[in-house]
């Protein structure tokens, strides 16, 4: 059975102090539940990680990064590699968040390379995918998501593919107030398991978890992880609350 995996995303959120005391908060309130009924991580931003390392430190409130770069080393000015990540106490990373693809301008194949990047530097990547409104109203979700996800995994073998998750992200429901109904985020998710299952194996697709975003709130949260193909969230503005974010969590079991 796939343990739930809840994970509050920071954006470029927060600074020094509050970042250390929202860590703090929600490694109290996830004391007795955290990597026992749920799985947590924290990603905030590159800056406040060791803080929030120290934050949580002695529990199993896990942390991440909101990104990484496909090098080891070098000459890459303002980029940040899975061993740095790895170094100041990171066990998760997103690769392809929406925000990287339509904000930042990254492809499909860029996001392949820092995923099998961050599987070989030992973290645990999380696969963002997703499609915008207009592709929705277009009908074109399931060939979005299924180029993104086919991309994306391209060279990851079967072993490689258990460090990751699926984030399935609807674009126009990140930061809108716009949520996908649980039979709409099922559909997705019940689509990005059969895919899962084609590219491997249906062992593979039942053992990777798949999260959802988008919105989230401790008042949907519980109606959406209770659909049989969404195994936990990927939260943005809600992880900024340690009280709704503890209620996001607590709805996944």
């Amino acid at each position: 059975m796939r343990k739930p995996f809840a994970a509050g995303n920071w954006k470029m959120n927060t600074d020094s102090k509050s970042s250390v005391e929202l860590a703090g908060a929600i490694k109290e309130g996830a004391a007795d539940i955290a990597g026992n009924q749920v799985d947590v991580a924290l990603i905030p931003p590159f800056v406040y990680i060791p803080g929030v390392v120290s934050a949580v430190g002695g529990s199993q409130v896990a942390v991440g990064g909101q990104d990484v770069y496909f090098e080891k080393e070098g000459a890459f000015t303002g980029e940040i590699s899975p061993a740095m990540l790895k170094d100041v106490g990171c066990s998760y990373v997103l690769c392809g968040h929406s925000e990287r693809r339509h904000v930042l301008g990254e492809s499909d194949e860029i996001v392949n390379k820092k995923l099998k990047a961050s599987i070989t530097g030992g973290l645990l990547p999380i696969l963002c995918v997703g499609e915008k409104i207009e592709q929705r109203e277009a009908e074109q979700t399931e060939q979005v998501v299924k180029q993104q996800l086919v991309k994306g995994l391209e060279g990851v073998s079967e072993d490689m593919a258990e460090a990751v998750t699926i984030a399935y992200e609807p674009v126009w429901a990140i930061g809108t107030g716009l949520t996908a109904t649980k039979e709409q985020a099922q559909e997705v998710h019940a689509f990005i398991r059969s895919e899962l299952a084609a590219i491997y194996s249906q062992e593979t697709a039942e053992n990777i978890r798949i999260q959802y975003g988008g919105s989230v709130k401790a008042a949907n949260a519980a109606e959406l992880m209770g659909q049989k193909d969404i195994d936990g969230v990927l939260v943005g503005g809600a992880s900024l609350k340690a009280d709704e974010f503890m209620g996001i969590i607590k709805g996944a079991f």
